[in-house]
């Protein structure tokens, strides 16, 4: 797949959202106000989890008595899934919207397509994806990462949210399987929100963005001091195996996540 595919920007009022499709078609920037809130670098910005979010362990999964491995990316797990590291193909970019897409291939063992759409307004910016297979049905995940910047040059972030329950995260960093009430940060954890993702970021003084999608789960990153990661996805880390959603001829996947703030 060529990596010449140049950034695409969009700009709407005083928003402004650049995705760079060549390195993982991540959101390398988004500017509100003049104000970037996402940190900056090739690894970081917002990207993509798909075909899986967060780890799958040992790098094995399963699709009924079928085993697959996938490359041990963060040994000794398979970690945030392919399209990050895949040069994505842009299909369209209208004034307000763009849409891009990438073909599964290798180390993913199933055909398919993965789109990811944008759509920015002057207060908002809705992502969504849709996976669909080219054959066989297959377990799938998909959902987003993205680095809020801690400080806006103002005082630290605040992160607000009510869940109706915790993964337990076990020593090796996935699901335990037992659902405990919400602890205290700092997080790397996956959090249950059955009425749907609803994670409010407030950097006080200046910005307010809330974070909502229908999807039910939602991992909670802060353990960096330049940044906190909120990432809506449509099952928890090592879902493949224990929650796994199927992508087949008649039903794809999809998810979206609609980022909406209002200046303080």
């Amino acid at each position: 797949m060529s990596s010449s595919e140049k950034d695409v920007r969009l700009s709407v009022g005083d928003a402004e959202l650049t995705v760079n499709p060549a390195n993982g078609c991540r959101i390398s920037s988004l500017r509100i106000g003049g104000t970037e809130v996402l940190r900056q670098g090739e690894w970081y910005g917002c990207f993509p989890m798909v075909p899986w979010c967060g780890r799958t362990e040992n790098g094995l999964f399963h699709n009924g008595d079928v085993p697959h491995r996938l490359p041990l990316n963060s040994p000794p797990h398979a970690i945030h899934g392919t399209g990050r590291d895949t040069a994505w193909r842009t299909a369209r970019v209208g004034e307000r919207e763009a849409a891009f897409y990438y073909d599964l291939a290798d180390p993913w063992p199933y055909p398919g397509r993965v789109t990811q759409t944008f759509e920015l307004s002057e207060d908002s910016l809705t992502l969504a994806f849709g996976i669909e297979t080219y054959g066989d049905s297959f377990p799938a995940q998909a959902g987003w990462h993205p680095w809020f910047l801690r400080d806006l040059g103002g005082k630290n972030v605040e992160i607000a949210f009510d869940a109706a329950w915790q993964e337990e995260r076990g020593e090796n960093h996935l699901p335990t399987g037992r659902r405990i009430p919400p602890l205290p940060g700092p997080w790397d954890d996956c959090f249950g929100m059955p009425d749907g993702v609803d994670v409010t970021l407030t950097w006080p003084e200046q910005l307010q963005l809330t974070v909502k999608s229908r999807a039910e789960w939602v991992v909670i990153y802060d353990e960096q001091a330049e940044a906190v990661c909120v990432e809506p996805q449509s099952g928890p880390p090592n879902g493949l195996n224990t929650a796994p959603r199927y992508v087949t001829p008649i039903e794809p996947l999809e998810i979206a996540t609609t980022w909406s703030w209002r200046r303080l």
